[in-house]
C-alpha cells in the first residue's frame, strides 16, 4: 500500500508530535539534521566546473538518507516542512536535491 503523503521534519520529536495532529494520510519522518555537507579533507568546490560544490552525505546518515529516498519513492507527494531559518532552508534544499521527487517545500 501506497503511503499517500510523505512529511519531512528535522526532529524525530517534531515526528512524533506531528504524528499525533495529522491523520492516517501522512506519514511522518525524520531527517535528524543535515544530511549532506562539503567533504572535510578536500576542497569542497569543483574548480574545473565553475566552482560547482562537491556536496558528500555526511558520515553515518547514509540509513536515513536511505529510508528517506525509499519513502519518498512510494509517497503521492513529498512536504519538507524543516525549521523556519537558514539551517532548515538549506536542510530543505539538500533534501529536495538527494530525494529527486515531486517535493513541497
Amino acid at each position: 500500500m501506497a503511503k499517500k503523503k510523505l512529511v519531512i521534519v528535522e526532529s524525530p520529536a517534531k515526528a512524533r508530535t506531528l504524528k499525533k495532529f495529522l491523520g492516517n494520510d501522512f506519514f511522518i519522518e525524520a531527517c535528524s539534521g543535515h544530511i549532506r555537507d562539503l567533504p572535510p579533507k578536500s576542497l569542497g568546490v569543483k574548480i574545473d566546473k565553475d566552482f560547482e560544490p562537491n556536496y558528500k552525505i555526511i558520515k553515518g546518515k547514509e540509513k536515513i538518507v536511505k529510508e528517506l529516498q525509499n519513502s519518498a519513492k512510494k509517497a503521492e507527494v513529498v512536504f519538507l516542512a524543516p525549521d523556519p531559518d537558514r539551517e532548515g532552508e538549506a536542510i530543505a534544499w539538500h533534501l529536495m536535491n538527494i530525494l529527486d521527487t515531486k517535493a513541497k517545500i
